[in-house]
């Protein structure tokens, strides 16, 4: 593809309302970013709506389509960012204007949607059977309505060949340099990157980015008295005989209970609650990840890499860089301290800096 010579791929970017206003931009950003050594332009993008008028975004400002639903007809790639259009998001079809959108698309065109925008390509029957990103928040939702996709909130994107889907927001950045990388090669992708000041590739997948789930415990029974109690020594050996005798019950009669309460075992229980510990220090603490790994109880920094690799699909440094962060852009040392003796500008990442969570209006 990567040759002037040949046309530009058509790419659809279809817009359902109400649109995540920055879901909508990344597909025009990346793919017009997308060019050949000499400088053509590899991909022809159309913003559509599914009636041909203006469109509403979130965020409370308008999109102005740069061609009518006809542009549908001719795709070859179509892109549905994430949405809260009612019918997708909590009725599970798609309206008449949608509906016809999806109907007019050609058989042969690949298929993908960012963050919310999955709710559709489900609504229109495409998921049905594969495996499907959307936005962490929004996966059980997505099961709810959808029984029918393997919902996986750990992936930043999925490529099922001619359908794809990413996670939220900025995981179609991801997405669409993925297609621009399958499509045109990674020097391609590397310099549409470049471009668009990005990494060409993200270390780990959406895990990483999900909230530490920390259910109030409830200390009006055994069991709650032994959660809240195993909170307070993650550092120490704990064992199930030890969570049993704090509850004042019989081994048997713990496990069984606490399967009903947590929806887990207490091993599992425990490995989660220890990466959720970790993930805090790492993010909050300027703590050696030695350190970090005996007081959430993983003893070495080698366990708590194996663990985190595991659960997240990253480092403990890694992780560390992306949540936490160096302000000025300051180097950090192997153990995730400020220091090093390289150039900062030798060590840091593109990719790298602090993230950010998006304002309400932005929510998937």
């Amino acid at each position: 593809m990567d040759s002037p010579s040949s046309p530009p791929h058509r790419v659809a970017v279809l817009l359902l309302a109400p649109a995540i206003g920055f879901d909508a931009t990344i597909p025009s950003l990346v793919f017009s970013a997308a060019r050949t050594e000499c400088g053509e332009p590899l991909y022809a993008v159309d913003v559509v709506t599914a009636d041909g008028a203006p469109t509403t975004t979130v965020e409370g400002y308008g999109i102005v389509p740069s061609a009518g639903p006809e542009a549908l007809a001719r795709a070859q790639t179509v892109i549905v960012p994430g949405t809260r259009n009612p019918a997708a998001r909590r009725a599970g079809r798609l309206d008449g204007p949608a509906a016809a959108a999806f109907a007019a698309i050609p058989a042969e065109a690949r298929v993908a949607g960012i963050c919310t925008g999955a709710f559709a390509l489900a609504a229109a029957g495409l998921l049905d059977g594969r495996r499907a990103a959307t936005h962490w928040e929004q996966a059980e939702a997505m099961r709810a309505l959808y029984p029918r996709v393997d919902v996986d909130e750990r992936s930043l994107y999925v490529d099922e060949g001619r359908i794809l889907t990413s996670a939220g927001l900025a995981a179609g950045l991801d997405l669409c340099l993925h297609i621009v990388r399958r499509d045109a090669g990674a020097a391609v992708a590397a310099r549409a990157a470049r471009h668009c000041v990005i990494a060409p590739f993200r270390e780990g997948g959406q895990a990483q980015y999900i909230a530490p789930h920390e259910p109030p415990p409830r200390a009006d029974d055994g069991i709650g008295a032994a959660l809240a109690w195993a909170r307070q020594r993650l550092g120490e050996p704990l064992t199930v005989a030890a969570l049993a005798r704090r509850a004042g019950l019989s081994e048997r009669t713990f496990a069984r209970r606490f399967a009903a309460r947590t929806g887990t075992s207490p091993g599992a229980w425990l490995r989660a609650e220890r990466i959720a510990a970790a993930q805090r220090l790492l993010e909050e603490t300027a703590l050696p990840v030695d350190a970090v790994a005996a007081r959430a109880g993983f003893g070495t920094s080698a366990a708590l890499r194996i663990r985190m690799q595991a659960a997240l699909g990253t480092t403990p440094s890694a992780y560390r860089r992306r949540f936490r962060g160096v302000p000025g852009g300051a180097a950090t040392g192997p153990s995730g301290e400020p220091g090093g003796t390289r150039p900062a500008a030798t060590r840091v990442r593109a990719g790298a800096q602090p993230s950010t969570s998006p304002q309400p209006s932005a929510r998937a």
